[in-house]
């Protein structure tokens, strides 16, 4: 949960899973933003439908209710309607197809980016490695990020979500992720940020990322890789841009 300061209230984000919860968490990225308003967009024609059908069956149950009309008519095709219910379908699925495809290829473009992170996927923890920084084998930014047992969390730390060492990124800058796997099949998925991507032994997947506002955003691996599943967190800390070279500064050193 993160927090942002307006001139009238506060707002918190919502950045990490809840009990009961329903929703999406909120956007901090354009990609998850693009994927909710889909989602809200086709679930307005979901509600047209629904309330469509509904008022049919009720409408035939009415109509031809055996008191009212015992004797049925003996129609058996009706080449209007039949054009109607062909036609009319093929337009809604027009219009769901439209933006869904605009930000299938958004969602695979790959923009020039200013850090790449690769992510490699062990039982049961990620190795994070910043290659833009790795000028020897002796000095490179590369760490391992463990889950946080439950009996040594602090205070405000999720249970199962928090680790030991987060990935660190700066706020509104182009990302890219490389992941991969050293053994079975993960998946680094954080839904705030719109992401989830394969971690496939011996082979390099990647995706963008922009980040629009500083926060904490908190994921999990999403492909069943054995025994400890659960117990492979992701975390990813978004900070300003002089926060960021600090933090890399104190890696390095």
């Amino acid at each position: 949960m993160s927090l942002k300061n307006t001139w009238l209230f506060p707002i918190a984000y919502c950045d990490a899973a809840e009990p009961w919860q329903l929703g999406f968490q909120d956007a901090a990225t354009p990609m998850m933003q693009g994927i909710i308003d889909l989602h809200h967009d086709i679930f307005f024609f979901l509600i047209i439908i629904l309330i469509f059908v509904l008022w049919m069956l009720v409408r035939a149950l009415w109509h031809f209710h055996y008191k009212r009309n015992p004797i049925p008519e003996r129609i058996v095709h009706g080449t209007t309607i039949e054009i109607i219910w062909t036609i009319f379908p093929s337009i809604i699925l027009m219009f769901i197809a439209i933006p869904s495809f605009a930000l299938l290829y958004s969602m695979d473009e790959v923009v020039d980016p200013t850090i790449t992170i690769k992510a490699i996927g062990h039982q049961r923890y990620w190795t994070y490695e910043y290659s833009d920084y790795n000028s020897s084998d002796e000095q490179s930014l590369t760490f391992d990020s463990y889950m946080i047992p439950e009996d040594d969390l602090e205070l405000g730390q999720l249970r199962l979500l928090e680790v030991d060492n987060r990935v660190v990124v700066p706020a509104k800058t182009h990302l890219r992720m490389i992941i991969t796997s050293a053994d079975v099949l993960h998946s680094w998925a954080v839904p705030s940020l719109g992401v989830k991507c394969d971690a496939v032994p011996g082979r390099l997947n990647q995706t963008s990322i922009f980040i629009k506002r500083e926060g904490v955003y908190y994921g999990q691996c999403s492909e069943l890789c054995g025994t400890n599943h659960a117990f492979m967190p992701i975390v990813v800390e978004a900070v300003s841009s002089d926060d960021y070279v600090s933090w890399v500064s104190n890696k390095l050193d």
